[in-house]
């Protein structure tokens, strides 16, 4: 037998998925998969390696198209067998929660990185770095990660019949799905399965993350988003459960939302955004609430910060703001609660621990549109949208900016131009490009910094657009006029 099959045999077996006794039976369920001809040597002991020599040995045996479709269909296909089935992952995660919540979130973890679930070669590709603002330190990403789309799928999805399950890439029905042309194979996925207020809900990681253990919140029922009551409960049920990870929700109106407002789940893991981090810029008194500490943040989205010693007070004062902010107008901060009968405002809610107390954070959200600003009033504005066109969501609003892949090409183009030197930059960021060079004193050794940092000024510059009440005198007096009617 070869020596790279052999390999990927052993790695089975020693993950604990198979046992010695079963050798022979893997062993012909991978040549079952890749064929049967002598495999294409590993060029290391690395097990994705490996997996990536097996892909390799099944075009040349003729098992698959040489196109990344076919490939992603079958890596997960191979690395399914290193994943123990959903129920003894299920088993194995609760079990380890009674050793502490870390212990089992540790363990589901390693085990998405390991079957490589959680594609970690795509996302080191991604560009991270911190530009410091007037709001503290953001973070910026360009989004490296998503494999583009191939070719040959495209080509083949048009004899393809439609299909309609599963019903989204958030829907429950993924784990265990083989995939098509068009939709990602999740073979080797595994979710979660636990309770939030009465209802099934699964757990899961991102398999393309943004920050670290990037986890989704899915309703097992297919029901399209909803910010309420009933949503505050379960974002302070989560950090109920995993003390150590924050989790908060999108809101639940275009422009202003996520990309898949068609099913309710929530985003969460262990990092501490930056909006997390901001302090408390002057206290406020809810009516009818003293038992909760709040406070309006220091930060460019309008955001007001609850904390106490138990969720119950946290929830009842979260629903009473978003219920006020649901029906609240100012025309003179441009403020409209509705026009037509259209709704335009909710809230994007997010929950961590400090310590032992609880924290919700509630942000007003605004998805106005006018002449001025087609895309959105309180959304980012015509002059930034060279570096951010898309919906300011959940992990942007707390200061992760995700920027296209196109900026990286993009910005060496600005550096060029910058420089002085023959460049192809886009129109749209002229503008832009030549106010760096009126204030700035470039060269080789400092541009891609200089460059960098007012990206981060620009992303900064995105959240302020969002904000629905400005950091000036005429904003921030209507922000306290609003919460003064609160209750």
């Amino acid at each position: 037998m070869s020596k790279t099959v052999d390999q990927f045999v052993d790695a089975i077996i020693d993950s604990g998925t198979y046992q010695p006794l079963d050798r022979i039976y893997v062993t012909n369920r991978v040549l079952g998969l890749v064929g049967d001809d002598p495999a294409v040597d590993a060029k290391s002991d690395d097990l994705l390696d490996i997996v990536d020599a097996l892909l390799e040995t099944a075009v040349k045996n003729g098992k698959i198209e040489d196109g990344q479709s076919d490939r992603d269909i079958l890596e997960a296909e191979l690395t399914d067998l290193l994943t123990p089935t959903p129920a003894k992952v299920n088993q194995k995660f609760w079990n380890e929660y009674e050793k502490s919540p870390e212990d089992a979130t540790n363990f589901f973890y390693d085990l998405s990185r390991k079957n490589d679930y959680i594609k970690t070669r795509s996302i080191a590709k991604n560009i991270v770095f911190n530009a410091p603002t007037q709001y503290g330190n953001l973070e910026i990403t360009i989004n490296l990660s998503k494999p583009e789309k191939d070719p040959k799928a495209i080509a083949a999805a048009r004899n393809q019949k439609s299909n309609t399950y599963p019903l989204s890439q958030l829907a429950i029905e993924n784990e265990g799905y083989r995939g098509r042309l068009g939709y990602p194979a999740r073979t080797n996925h595994r979710v979660i399965r636990l309770d939030l207020g009465g209802e099934p809900w699964g757990f899961q990681y991102s398999p393309y993350a943004y920050f670290s253990e990037h986890a989704i919140f899915l309703l097992q029922e297919h029901r399209p988003m909803l910010i309420n009551q009933h949503t505050f409960s379960n974002l302070l049920e989560i950090v109920r459960l995993f003390p150590h990870y924050f989790v908060g929700s999108n809101a639940d109106l275009p422009i202003v939302g996520g990309s898949m407002l068609a099913q309710d789940h929530y985003q969460g893991g262990r990092h501490d955004f930056p909006m997390m981090k901001s302090p408390v810029d002057r206290k406020i008194k809810l009516a009818g609430f003293d038992d909760v500490d709040a406070g309006i943040v220091k930060w460019p989205m309008s955001t007001i910060r609850l904390s106490g010693d138990t969720p119950e007070p946290l929830i009842n004062a979260a629903t009473a703001i978003a219920n006020s902010w649901k029906h609240y107008d100012d025309e003179s901060v441009d403020v409209r609660s509705y026009t037509d009968g259209e709704r335009h405002h909710t809230v994007t809610p997010i929950a961590y621990r400090r310590g032992s107390k609880f924290v919700l954070d509630v942000v007003l959200r605004d998805n106005q549109t006018s002449e001025k600003y087609p895309d959105g009033i309180f959304h980012p504005h015509q002059d930034v949208q060279h570096i951010k066109k898309e919906n300011i969501g959940l992990i942007e609003v707390m200061g992760r900016a995700i920027l296209p892949a196109r900026l990286k090409t993009e910005m060496q183009e600005v550096k060029k131009y910058v420089l002085g030197q023959p460049n192809e930059m886009k129109d749209y960021h002229k503008t832009w490009a030549d106010q760096l060079k009126a204030d700035n004193q470039f060269t080789d050794d400092n541009a891609n910094d200089i460059i960098d940092q007012s990206i981060g000024q620009v992303f900064a510059r995105v959240l302020q657009d969002a904000g629905v009440f400005k950091w000036d005198d005429q904003g921030q007096a209507a922000f306290d006029k609003f919460i003064a009617q609160i209750g």
